[in-house]
């Protein structure tokens, strides 16, 4: 496995399909919501193995100093085997090469254990997506 950020179209049509699958389709989300409007102002990482997407997320600056990570999103059946932590610790590093000192993200409820377990600390309780998945804000600091 390895890390990469897509350039490709066939990478591209691989990122966006695994968060569609992940996390759009399904809560019955439309084709094409899975695709943000700041697409190209994100850095953007996915883990794969040959042709396969394994996971997939995207990061971005949301203050001085911070940046967000959104649409983090592993295939089912790849799950647990540390292909998430792998593209959290690839993120982690370029928010530190553009000298960000801390990371934020709402994290859905089930999630929250990975991120914790990644040093992140949850700060409040945030929304609920699609009437039905609560969301945290969580940190972590990289200084």
């Amino acid at each position: 496995m390895k890390i990469i950020s897509p350039t490709q179209e066939h990478e591209w049509k691989a990122y966006f399909q695994l968060r569609f699958d992940v996390l759009r389709e399904p809560w019955n989300q439309p084709a094409g919501s899975e695709v943000l409007g700041d697409e190209d102002q994100a850095i953007h990482a996915m883990a794969v193995e040959g042709n396969e997407a394994l996971g997939v997320a995207r990061m971005h600056a949301s203050a001085p100093g911070q940046g967000q990570v959104r649409c983090v999103a592993v295939a089912k059946g790849q799950q647990g085997k540390g292909i998430g932590k792998a593209i959290m610790h690839y993120l982690e590093d370029m928010a530190r090469e553009k000298g960000w000192n801390e990371i934020i993200l709402e994290a859905r409820e089930n999630a929250v254990p990975f991120y914790q377990a990644l040093g992140y600390e949850i700060q409040k309780e945030s929304y609920l997506l699609f009437n039905e998945i609560q969301h945290y804000t969580m940190t972590k600091s990289l200084a």
